[in-house]
């Protein structure tokens, strides 16, 4: 079980910790949402929850609670620019169906 990051996204996850002046890293994890019925979250990690796996990749540290864990295991979370746009994008191999505005998806 793992997650990755590309080296685009572990920049700018250690760009926004060094601005925020605090922080070990972030947690990764579900919640039921969206039309497709489950939506990714993202947060600053400032306290390990003794819950969480813990995983490192391109020098970031990935927190995931084990409920999370089975949904999006081998995800490896990018960030990319879309001609105005930018953010994360997860690349998530278990994904079957994903609505159409890419907010929420099914596994």
């Amino acid at each position: 079980m793992a997650l990755s990051l590309t080296e685009k996204a572990a920049k700018h996850v250690q760009k926004s910790l060094l601005n925020r002046g605090k922080g070990i890293g972030l947690r990764i994890g579900v919640k039921t949402s969206g039309c497709s019925g489950m939506a990714y979250v993202m947060e600053f990690v400032d306290e390990i929850d003794e819950n969480d796996q813990v995983f490192e990749s391109q020098g970031v540290k990935l927190f995931v609670d084990p409920k999370s864990l089975i949904y999006i295991d081998g995800t490896e979370l990018d960030y990319v620019r879309e001609g105005l746009n930018e953010g994360f994008k997860f690349n998530n191999p278990n994904v079957k169906n994903e609505c159409g505005c890419g907010e929420s998806f099914n596994v």
